[in-house]
């Protein structure tokens, strides 16, 4: 039997002068040496295969939308809140589908942490009442719910801000609009805040935020709900909401975490293991200095028109019948509430609790150290049936079609494949970050990609995605190999450009993919913490049809598997695309021999990106003497080695090549988000190392961290904020050379 490698070896040795490839001795043994004598590895076609696209038609039609619709209603049956029993048995579920012997993965396991959680205290519910100057109670808010039998479980927690500390503030009643620095600004020029409470409105600042912005001007308590005008198109009536439409009832409360910060916030940048360092509680940083609480627009309306005071601003008004007044502070000579305080008694506690992640793997046939994460968190605030089971549903979908495929010995990725259900997510991201700062090293070293899919469906009308600008195409080629739900002539590409679209210089018209910023869900970790390339996608509404902040239901009781059924999306079509789509997406990124990314399409954004840049700042950094030349040339350095790196890829044939030249390629791809991150970048945000797609309070649409140190410095105008700015193009300047350089041919 003549041994492949031992072949190659003696070659190199006797014939130095010529270099010997791969396939040419693979052809030349196949020719000179008898059949008998097995001339070659079984492996060595497996090592040349690329992508089959074969197999991913036979993936899109297996997949199931009964089977997805089955996996919701056994994931909504009861209220499955973070480290509960409802919890437990989705656990349970999880491990029993990927443990299957027919159609399971190769292995399933549960991880488990030691997470710091806020709850309300089910003995003491958390109260919110006007009283009278003698006490006398003369309203109290709704602290439930108004539920149906059907959904009324005893687990169903309280309305309540997760991480509100406990409290009992009494005080006069302001408005506040959306709770941002510059609201409570204008509101402190009009209004006395010391000793007051305040109510705001969802949106416009993030939760914690309401509350911490509020609290160097002496407010004391804040109270937050849903405007009708943010979520409903104006509909208040109960006539016009659940269960007779898709808008939130009057009473319907979000929940929610309110902390700034993702991860446990008692181990930051370590895994919350039982053995764990953890911080002094008092040194916990991002989450409310003072008591909050979330209540429904039922009560909001009752408190917000009884306010005296001055008539609010145009834009801080609502869908209310009434003006919307700052406060005098608090309410009307004319209201039955004169003179009234609204106090608050919160009861909130935390507690270290075990929350377990369900992990699975399917392993890599050539490459087994190059891992495909596919991710969702499976903790919700209620039922959860589209914040995440709409999720979790597809990913039990994918798992099931693949898991069989493998079992029956169909098929097996060329790279293995992560399946994470996180926990405790709706509590700030844990589960997924916890599991990045367990496993940094070998995460950092060896991913290729995560693919995160939370809500799989906001609404039915077109796909929604996210990610690196690198990885557009390969979602571009995943679309349009799907038929859109209920138009089976267009694919779910072509409906999804009429929706949202933008001029690329390279490619023309193309669907509008959004920027990886923020920590809106367990993508946050992997880019920016890890610098991992990664993607989020789901189906969503019709802007043009409504100016909901969000789905109506979202993080209320009302998210339920009748609700998902009934208007989300009725008989499953738009989760069985999204499955299609993310599944597509997820077998091209196991499988194919040069990795679906491409450097051109960051090129592009960096591009798009600079010229903002330079129409924006240029002008008033010159007049510092702070030039932008050496973003400039970056930029142009970038571009000049994305495209050398693709013509490589374009003009070699990779198939007949050593693999080692194709895994040096892999790894430059895989490895350019990497190049982006800078410890130091964001020393004042926890977690954001990636200098592109930081969080950004500027809003616009270029480099977050140079974006918000210019908006710091011209607002301030002090010579060391125009240092920062200075010393931020620097970072900028010299991570994206970096990346650059690791785009060329090694030296």
């Amino acid at each position: 039997m003549v041994k492949f490698n031992y072949v190659f070896l003696r070659l190199q040795k006797t014939v130095p002068e010529v270099r010997v490839k791969f396939n040419y001795v693979f052809l030349r043994l196949q020719k000179t040496v008898p059949e008998s004598s097995n001339s070659a590895p079984s492996w060595v076609q497996d090592v040349v295969k690329d992508v089959d696209e074969s197999f991913i038609k036979t993936f899109l039609s297996a997949v199931d939308n009964i089977q997805i619709e089955k996996n919701l209603w056994e994931l909504t049956k009861v209220p499955h809140m973070a480290t509960t029993r409802g919890d437990e048995q989705t656990v349970q579920i999880m491990l029993k589908r990927w443990q299957d012997p027919e159609t399971g993965l190769d292995q399933a396991w549960r991880e488990e942490y030691m997470v710091y959680l806020s709850f309300p205290d089910p003995k003491n519910p958390n109260k919110v009442t006007v009283v009278s100057p003698s006490d006398t109670v003369l309203h109290t808010v709704r602290e439930k719910e108004k539920l149906s039998a059907d959904q009324n479980d005893t687990e169903v927690v309280q309305p309540y801000a997760a991480y509100s500390p406990a409290g009992h503030p009494k005080g006069k009643l302001v408005y506040a609009n959306q709770g941002k620095p510059s609201d409570y600004k204008l509101l402190n020029q009009t209004v006395d805040l010391r000793g007051t409470i305040a109510i705001t409105r969802y949106g416009g600042a993030g939760r914690a935020d309401k509350a911490i912005n509020a609290a160097p001007y002496g407010v004391i308590g804040v109270l937050v709900y849903t405007d009708p005008l943010d979520i409903n198109d104006g509909r208040m009536s109960e006539t016009d909401t659940y269960p007779h439409s898709w808008y939130m009832p009057p009473s319907g409360v979000e929940r929610g975490s309110f902390t700034s910060q993702f991860g446990d916030l008692r181990t930051p940048y370590l895994a919350a293991k039982e053995e764990t360092y953890r911080i002094p509680v008092e040194n916990i940083t991002g989450i409310p200095p003072i008591p909050i609480q979330p209540i429904g627009f039922e009560d909001a309306y009752k408190l917000i028109c009884e306010l005296g005071g001055e008539a609010a601003p145009a834009a801080w008004q609502g869908a209310f019948n009434c003006t919307y007044n700052f406060g005098g502070p608090g309410f009307k000579q004319t209201s039955v509430f004169n003179n009234s305080d609204v106090k608050l008694d919160i009861f909130n506690y935390e507690k270290l609790k075990n929350s377990s992640n369900v992990m699975g793997v399917i392993r890599g046939s050539v490459e087994p150290d190059r891992y495909v994460i596919y991710g969702n968190h499976r903790d919700s605030w209620v039922y959860g049936a589209i914040d995440p089971s709409s999720g979790t549903s597809v990913m039990l979908e994918l798992t099931r079609v693949l898991g069989m495929m493998v079992k029956q010995g169909k098929w097996r990725p060329r790279r293995s494949i992560i399946f994470g259900s996180w926990g405790a997510e709706e509590f700030g991201l844990i589960g997924s970050t916890e599991y990045t700062e367990q496993y940094y090293t070998k995460l950092s070293e060896r991913t290729v990609a995560y693919i995160n899919v939370d809500i799989a469906v906001f609404a039915n009308a077109t796909l929604r995605a996210s990610g690196m600008p690198s990885v557009q195409n390969v979602i571009f080629t995943a679309a349009k190999q799907v038929s859109a739900p209920g138009l089976d002539s267009k694919s779910v590409y072509d409906n999804w450009i009429q929706y949202s679209n933008r001029t690329s210089p390279a490619h023309g018209i193309i669907p509008g993919v959004g920027s990886m910023t923020g920590a809106g869900s367990d993508y946050a970790a992997f880019v920016h913490y890890l610098g991992i390339t990664s993607i989020d996608i789901s189906y969503t509404y019709d802007r043009s049809k409504t100016n909901a902040r969000i789905y109506p239901a979202y993080h209320t009781a009302y998210d339920s598997f009748d609700y998902a059924s009934k208007f989300i999306d009725p008989g499953f079509f738009s989760h069985q695309a999204v499955a299609r789509t993310a599944g597509n997406i997820l077998i091209r990124l196991a499988d194919s021999l040069v990795l679906p990314i491409n450097c051109s399409d960051y090129a592009e954004s960096l591009e798009d990106y600079l010229k903002t840049a330079v129409d924006l700042y240029q002008h008033q950094l010159q007049a510092k003497h702070i030039s932008m030349e050496p973003l400039k040339r970056a930029v142009a350095s970038f571009r000049s080695a994305a495209a050398h790196l693709d013509q490589v890829i374009r003009t070699t044939d990779l198939a007949n090549e050593i693999p080692l030249k194709v895994r040096g390629i892999n790894d430059q791809l895989m490895l350019l988000d990497r190049a982006f991150l800078d410890p130091l970048a964001f020393q004042d945000k926890y977690g954001y190392r990636h200098v592109l797609w930081a969080s950004s309070s500027a809003g616009k649409p270029t480099f977050p961290g140079l974006a918000d140190a210019y908006a710091n410095a011209q607002s301030s105008d002090q010579a060391s904020d125009w240092d920062k700015v200075h010393d931020h193009l620097s970072v900028l300047s010299q991570a994206i050379e970096g990346a650059a350089h690791t785009l060329v041919d090694v030296i």
